[in-house]
Formats: structure tokens, sequence, C-alpha cells
């Protein structure tokens, strides 16, 4: 129980629903017990003794007693659904805010599909325990405890007799709780796993077609669907052997009733209303006994979703904010590095190495280096995606966890190298850290990022909405209107990620000419893998391996014969290689 004891404060904040739901179900047990003692009574004091004058008053009250059922069950469904329903929505909602607080450490080993997973199916899984689950376990115990004593108070030695099986019950059951829920635990996994190959093949379909791989696709999918499926098959077989013996164990229980009552009854030691009554009875235990393991079968499927879904609630949030964090709404933007070493995990070589510069309000730095070589981790310590594992970095002097996390990113535009766009308006996009702006606001960002032109020629302008990633736009205008958006939260530090590598030379130029006026005032990081992106840059650092091999100026830099000079030369031979077979051509 210890999952549920853990995500009680989702469902424990509404027991009063759960609690009239149980009133209203001992309304509804209660009367179904009476069902043996007016067959009882009908047969032994109307029939037996031929009293048909009663007749009418067991209709009536057998009548009165169906509607009063039917009013508690009502309650009790709905009461029930309610407060399964309503404790979900909190865990759903409490979930969902914990994945936007996750740090990037935690996505960068998430698979997307066995998140979503967990969302849906597992919060599904645990709902439909709470929902029905409880209450179910409740009705069953009521309905044993309550009928044995009616058997007790009958004939004890006849209840005796007829109960003598059920520790045999009782421990098949047990059993089978502890081969299901492992099971179900390997379900819900495997599920997870079919998801994310489904949501992988559907954002690569590119990839996929244009490299003609639909057929390994098709295979790789059928590998994670026939485990998924075995899974199921191999639940499948743990109720196929648990559930017959269960039944079978509860067929001797109404034999033995059958061939000792009937003996009782030839002896006068019991009333024959009495046997059916008891007959019926053993039935309300026998019945909820074996649905026990269809009880056992929700419990195991909710244990293991709660279980899937404490993963995520207790994950450990590496970035969190200090108690006073500073928060204001503009910062300087002078950003320093004093001997900052970052390793994303244990077993990995360093991705930064004693990381040192000092960049000044107003000040671009650029950063270049080979794939690998650092340049995106030191703007992600910028803005704490990740913690240094050694040294500091500061802003304005102060070091980043000193500041709110609102505070911190607000000020820091981020234009990514693969531009994430979002299915709504293109307003909506460019505005989306600054849901206050004006559509003036927009349209002067979208200018200033040379995206307003083409927006216009847009079938609804600003108002046009996009396809999921922004599917309708050429990579280079998703790229000018991630820029805007950067652009419209007027940050005081702007980092542009490889921001102009989806566009070519001309709209470079020209995003390039309006980004120097945004640049203006602010300190600004440019990584970029053309050196004409950072060439104006006021210092540029060579990245290799994590550490900085190289720094200065552009022009510094090209008389060094260094890494940069190399960088340079493969680069603009290319350029004169190309030219030269154009004109050859």
């Amino acid at each position: 129980m210890d999952v549920f004891k853990k995500l009680k404060p989702f469902y424990w904040p509404f027991k009063s629903f759960f609690i009239w739901s149980v009133f209203s179900l001992i309304f509804v047990t209660a009367i179904t017990l009476v069902y043996p003692i007016i067959l009882k009574v009908t047969i032994d004091d109307v029939v037996m003794k031929e009293r048909y004058n009663l007749i009418p008053y067991i209709c009536s009250v057998f009548i009165l007693l169906m509607i009063v059922k039917g009013f508690a069950t009502y309650f009790h469904q709905y009461l029930g659904e309610y407060f399964g329903i309503k404790s979900v929505y909190v865990l759903r909602d409490e979930l969902y805010k914990k994945l936007q607080r996750l740090p990037f450490r935690y996505y960068d080993n998430a698979k997307t599909g066995d998140i979503m997973s967990r969302l849906t199916a597992d919060v599904e899984g645990f709902r439909f325990f709470l929902s029905m689950g409880f209450s179910e376990l409740i009705r069953i115990v009521l309905l044993i405890v309550i009928s044995l004593s009616v058997m007790f108070y009958f004939s004890v030695p006849l209840a005796l007799v007829t109960m003598a099986a059920m520790p045999f019950l009782g421990i098949v059951v047990y059993k089978f709780d502890r081969k299901v829920h492992p099971a179900f635990r390997r379900i819900r996994k495997s599920f997870g796993k079919l998801n994310t190959r489904v949501q992988e093949n559907i954002s690569g379909m590119n990839t996929v077609k244009s490299l003609s791989r639909e057929d390994f696709e098709v295979g790789r999918f059928l590998d994670r669907s026939s485990h998924y499926r075995d899974n199921y098959v191999n639940t499948s077989n743990i109720w196929a052997k648990y559930f017959p013996l269960m039944e079978f164990i509860g067929n001797v229980c109404v034999v033995a009733l059958l061939a000792f009552g009937g003996y009782l009854v030839i002896n006068g030691s019991l009333l024959l209303g009495e046997l059916v009554a008891f007959f019926s009875l053993v039935w309300y235990i026998l019945g909820p006994l074996m649905n026990l393991g269809f009880i056992i079968n929700l419990f195991s499927q909710a244990k293991a979703s709660g279980e899937r879904l404490l993963e995520i609630l207790e994950a450990h949030e590496d970035i969190q904010e200090k108690d006073g964090a500073v928060i204001q709404d503009r910062l300087k933007g002078h950003v320093t590095f004093e001997n900052v070493t970052l390793t994303y995990s244990k077993d990995d070589d360093s991705a930064l190495k004693e990381i040192n510069f000092d960049a000044p309000p107003g000040k671009t730095i650029g950063l270049i280096g080979s794939t690998g070589s650092g340049k995106t981790s030191i703007t992600q310590l910028i803005t704490r995606f990740y913690e240094p594992e050694k040294g500091k970095v500061l802003i304005d002097h102060r070091p980043v966890d000193d500041y709110g996390l609102k505070t911190l990113r607000k000020n820091i535009g981020f234009v990514l190298q693969e531009s994430f766009l979002f299915s709504t308006t293109i307003q909506e996009n460019i505005s989306y850290g600054n849901p206050d702006a004006t559509l003036e606001d927009v349209k002067a960002a979208a200018k200033r990022a040379q995206a307003h032109e083409f927006i216009m020629d847009m079938p609804d302008g600003y108002n046009t909405l996009l396809g999921e990633r922004g599917m309708g736009l050429s990579g280079g205008q998703k790229q000018r209107i991630a820029i805007a958006r950067a652009i419209l939260i007027d940050p005081a530090i702007l980092v542009l990620d490889d921001a102009t590598s989806a566009v070519d030379m001309e709209t470079e130029f020209k995003i390039q000419k309006a980004l120097k006026e945004v640049m203006e005032g602010r300190t600004t990081f440019i990584i970029a893998h053309r050196i004409s992106s950072l060439k104006h840059a006021d210092e540029i650092l060579v990245l290799e391996d994590g550490e900085v091999v190289e720094r200065g100026v552009h022009d510094e830099l090209l008389v060094n014969g260094g890494p940069y000079q190399r960088i340079y030369d493969i680069q603009y031979q290319d350029k004169e290689a190309i030219l030269n077979s154009t004109n050859m051509l």
C-alpha cells in the first residue's frame, strides 16, 4: 500500500465523495442481503405454511427495496466516479507541473512516448481503481461479513462445513496477487516503449520516407508490439491458471453445502427455506471471493501505474530556487564565468573544463568549434538549464542561482539551432514569451527579424494557423519567427545558437543587419559554424573538447595560425573552389 500512501495527497482531499459513495454502497449491499431472507420467509412462512395472504406485503416490501436500491446505486456509482475523476484531475495537473520543473538532465534520458503513456494510460489505470476498486473491495468485505453472520445465525455447523475450504481460496488469491502484479508492471513498461516507438516514427516520418526505411520501421514496431503482446499473453496465462482453481474451490464449498445441508433438512435440524437462503448466501461469499481476482487485477494495474507516476513525481529537481531568491524585472546582463567545469554524467568526460571569460553589458561573444566542443553548454549554464560541477557563473556579479528562475530566464532571449513552433497562430508563436504584447509589438519584432514580409504573404497574415512544429514553413521562415520571439521579450542577454543556419546567405545578411540593432546594449552570445556569423564579435572563443584553446577578435585570430585560422581557411577555400568550378561551367 506504499504507492497509495504516497499518492494520498491527490485523492484524500476528495474523501467526502468517497465516503458518501460508500454510505450509498452500504444501503445497496444491505438490500441485496435481504433477498435471501425474503426467499426464506416466502418458502418457510408462505409456501410451507400456506399463508398466501402475506404475498402482497412481501411484494410491496420487495418493490420498495428495489426503488431504494436504485437510488442508492445511482449515488454510489456517480459519487465513486466523481471521486476518481476529481482525484486524477489534480494528479495529472501536478504531473504536468512537475514535468515543467524537471531539469534538462531528466529529459536527456526520458522517452517522449513513455512520458505520454504515463500521463494517459497510467493515470487512467489509477483512476479506474479509485473509482471502482476501493468501493468494490468494501462491497466484497461487507457481503462476506454480513453473509457469514446470517449463515452462522441459521446454522453454525453448516456454516463451518461450508467455510472449510475458504482458507485454501485465500491462499490461491494471495499467490495470484504475487504473480499478477509484476506481470502488469511489465505490461505498463512495454506499452510505454510501444508508445515511444510510434511517437518517434511519426516525428521522423520525413527521414523514414526519404531513406525508404518503411519496412525497417514496421519491423521495429512489430518487435515492440510483439513484446507488448507477449506480456499480455503471459498475464492471461496467469489468469487462466488461477481462476479455474478458485472456481473449483468455490464449487467444493457448494457441494459441501448441498450434501450436509440436505442431511440437516432431512433430520429436521434446518428448514428448507433456510437451506435455500444458505445457498444464496454462500454465493454472496464465493462470488465476491472469486471476484477478488478481478479486484486484485485492478489493484495490481493501479499499483503498477502508481509506481510509474511516482517515478515522475519523485524525480529529483536539480535546479531549484533558493529561499529569498532575487526577483527583479531587468538585469544589466554582465556575464562572468570563473573556472567553470561541467559534467553531464558521471560516466562522461567533462563537457566544459575551467572556462573563464567576462562579458560586460553590450559585449558580443562569439563561440565557435567543432560539434561537441562545448559551445551550447556555455549558454545552457547561463540560463541554469544545468548546474556547473565546479566554478561560478555570474550575472551582474551575482551567482545565477541567486536569481529567481523566472527573473533569470525572462532576461535571456534564446534562439535555438532547431526552432520549435507551436500549433497555433504566428502571432501567438511570436508573443509566446511576452503574451501581453500587442499586434503592433509583434509586427515590429517580425520586421526586425526580416519575417514581416513573408508573414503578410500568408493567407491570414499573423492569424495564420501553423501545423505541428511549424509545418508549412521553410526552415529559414521558422528560424526568423523564433528570432522575432526572442526580440519581443526584450532580453538583457541574447543567445543565438546557430540562429541563421537554416537561411540563405542573402537572408542571413538581412537578419544580421537587423540583429546588429537589436544587439545594441545587450550581452550577446553567438554560436556559429560560419565565421561570417561572428567575425564582428567583440571576443571570439574557440573551443575544443570543452576547453577554450583560443580567444580574441577576428583579425587577431586570423594571424595566429591556430584552430580559428584553420576553420577560416577550410570555409573560404571551399567557397573559392565552388566559385572556380562554377566559372568553369
